[in-house]
C-alpha cells in the first residue's frame, strides 16, 4: 500500500506512527493488569500479537509487508483495543460512549480481512494455472469472504459474551443485541467495498511477495 503517495507520509514515519501504537498498546496492556480487567487485558494482548504477525513472517517466511500495510494493521487493531479501555475508575469506554466507533473499528478490521483475502486469492491465482479467478470475480470474492468471517466473529463473540461470566472471566467481547450485529455486518460490507474498489491496487506487492514464496516451495 502506497501511503506516501496518497497521504504524503514517508515509509519512516508510517513506522515510527506503528511503533507508537506498539508502545501504546503495550501501556494499555498493564493498565488492564492494574484494574483487573479481562477484557482489556485479552484486547490489547491479543492486539500486541497481531502487530508481531508481520516481523514473524518476515523472518520466517521471508513475507515482507511494507510499511504502509503494517501501519494498516497495526492501526486496525490499536483502535479496537484502545476503545475498550476506559477512564479511571469508570465502566465506561468509547465502545459505549462514542456511538460510531464499534462501526469505525469494524469497517477498518473488515478492510483488513478483506486484504488479506484478496492477496491470498490472488497469489495462488497467479502461482497456479489450475486456478484462475477473473478480475470481475474478485470483487465478490471479497465481499463474501469479508460476510463469512463477519458471521464467524459474531458466532465467537456472541459465544464469548454467554460463556465469560459463567467462567468467572468478565466481559471480554460484547454482544448489544441483533441490531448491533446487523450494524457490524453492513460496516464489514463497507470495509470489503472500499478494499474491493479502492485498495487492490495497493496490494500489488504484497501478492507479488506471497507468490514469490508460492513458487519457491515448488
Amino acid at each position: 500500500m502506497n501511503v506516501r503517495d496518497r497521504l504524503g507520509i514517508s515509509p519512516r514515519r508510517q513506522r515510527h506512527l506503528a511503533w507508537i501504537m506498539e508502545v501504546s498498546l503495550v501501556g494499555m496492556f498493564f493498565i488492564g493488569l492494574d484494574r483487573g480487567d479481562t477484557g482489556v487485558i485479552v484486547n490489547t494482548g491479543v492486539a500486541l500479537a497481531v502487530t508481531q504477525l508481520p516481523p514473524l513472517f518476515e523472518r520466517e517466511y521471508g513475507i515482507t509487508m511494507d510499511a504502509g500495510l503494517t501501519l494498516w494493521i497495526t492501526a486496525a487493531v490499536f483502535l479496537h483495543a484502545f476503545g475498550t479501555v476506559g477512564l479511571p475508575g469508570s465502566s465506561i469506554n468509547l465502545y459505549r460512549s462514542v456511538w460510531w466507533w464499534d462501526h469505525l473499528t469494524h469497517g477498518l478490521s473488515a478492510s483488513v480481512v478483506a486484504a488479506v483475502g484478496y492477496a491470498t486469492a490472488r497469489a495462488f491465482d497467479q502461482h497456479t494455472d489450475d486456478i484462475y479467478l477473473p478480475s470481475q470475480f474478485m470483487f465478490v470474492f471479497i465481499l463474501l469472504f469479508v460476510l463469512a468471517f463477519g458471521v464467524f466473529w459474531e458466532v465467537i463473540e456472541f459465544a464469548i459474551a454467554g460463556v465469560g461470566p459463567l467462567l468467572g472471566i468478565g466481559t471480554v467481547l460484547t454482544q448489544y443485541g441483533l441490531e448491533d450485529t446487523m450494524f457490524d455486518l453492513v460496516f464489514d460490507t463497507v470495509g470489503a467495498v472500499v478494499v474491493a474498489t479502492w485498495g487492490t491496487a495497493h496490494l500489488n506487492d504484497l501478492v507479488g511477495v506471497l507468490t514469490a514464496r508460492l513458487d519457491g516451495d515448488d
